[in-house]
C-alpha cells in the first residue's frame, strides 16, 4: 500500500469513527505502530486530523463540509479516472470554466497538458496551471479565497465569470438528486456555481457517487441545467436513472 492510499484509508477511519487508535489503525492498514505514529503527525500538520494520546480523532462536526486537506486523500483513484473521462470530453481549443474542489484539480492536472484555455476556480489548481509552462493558456480571476479550501468567491469572482463566455463549465459538487438539483454547503460557494453554469455553454458535473442522492444547504440549480454527470461505479442506480430521465447524461468512469 501505498503512503497516499495509507494516509487516505487512515482519515477515513478517523472522520468516519470520530477517532482510532494506533493500534486500530495499524491493524487495518498493515503497518507498523511506528509507520502509522508517522502517519498521524504528517495528517494532524495538514489539518486533517487531531493527534492525541494513542491515535487520533476527528475535527470535523457532523454535517460540516470536510476540508480540502482531508479530501485531497480520499478515493484518489476514482477522482483520476473520472477527471481522464471529463478530459476525453473536452476538445482542443475549448475554453474551459473549472470549479474548485479535490475532483476538479485532478481534471486540472490532465487539462495543462492541453491546448485549451482554462480559468480555474481554486488557489491549488491556478498554482498547478501555472508552476510549469505548457500548451494550456491560463485565465485567472478575480476574488477571494475561502480560507483552507482555496475556493475563488465574492464579488470579484462573479464579476470575472458574468464577463466572460465559455465552451464548458467543469462543475464540483456537494449534493446531487434529480429531485433537489444541484447543491453546495456553501453560500457564496453556490453562487460562483450558478454563476459559472450561466456562462457556459455546456455544464459538466465531476463527482463521485456518494455525493448523488444526498441534499446540501445551498441550492445551486436544477439537473435539468446540466449537460453531462461524469461519476464512478458507486453512483445509486435509482439516482442515475432520474438523472437520465430529467436529460443528463450519465458517463460511469
Amino acid at each position: 500500500m501505498s503512503n497516499a492510499d495509507r494516509h487516505g484509508l487512515i482519515a477515513k477511519a478517523v472522520r468516519d469513527s470520530g477517532g482510532a487508535t494506533v493500534q486500530e489503525l495499524a491493524e487495518l492498514t498493515n503497518a507498523s505502530e511506528m509507520t502509522i505514529r508517522r502517519d498521524l503527525d504528517t495528517l494532524a500538520a495538514q489539518g486533517v486530523l487531531e493527534r492525541v494520546r494513542g491515535g487520533a480523532r476527528s475535527l470535523l462536526l457532523r454535517g460540516e463540509e470536510p476540508p480540502f486537506a482531508l479530501r485531497a486523500h480520499e478515493a484518489i483513484d476514482v477522482k483520476r479516472r473520472i477527471a481522464a473521462e471529463v478530459s476525453a470530453l473536452i476538445a482542443d481549443g475549448e475554453s474551459v470554466l473549472l470549479d474548485s474542489g479535490t475532483t476538479c484539480l485532478e481534471v486540472a492536472r490532465l487539462l495543462r497538458e492541453r491546448p485549451v484555455t482554462v480559468m480555474p476556480l481554486s488557489l491549488q489548481a491556478i498554482h498547478l496551471l501555472g508552476e510549469t509552462p505548457g500548451p494550456a493558456t491560463l485565465v485567472v480571476p478575480g476574488g477571494q479565497p475561502r480560507a483552507a479550501e482555496g475556493a475563488l468567491t465574492g464579488p470579484l469572482t462573479l464579476a470575472s465569470l458574468a464577463a466572460l463566455r465559455f465552451d464548458t463549465a467543469v462543475i464540483g459538487c456537494c449534493g446531487l438528486s434529480a429531485a433537489d438539483g444541484l447543491t453546495a454547503y456553501d453560500l457564496d460557494d453556490a453562487a460562483v456555481k450558478k454563476t459559472g453554469i450561466a456562462s457556459a455553454r455546456r455544464t459538466i458535473v465531476a463527482t463521485d457517487g456518494g455525493k448523488l442522492g444526498r441534499t446540501a444547504f445551498a441550492h445551486v440549480g436544477p439537473s435539468a441545467l446540466l449537460q453531462t454527470l461524469v461519476t464512478d461505479t458507486t453512483a445509486p442506480p435509482d439516482e442515475v436513472t432520474a438523472l437520465e430521465g430529467a436529460g443528463t447524461i450519465v458517463k460511469i468512469a
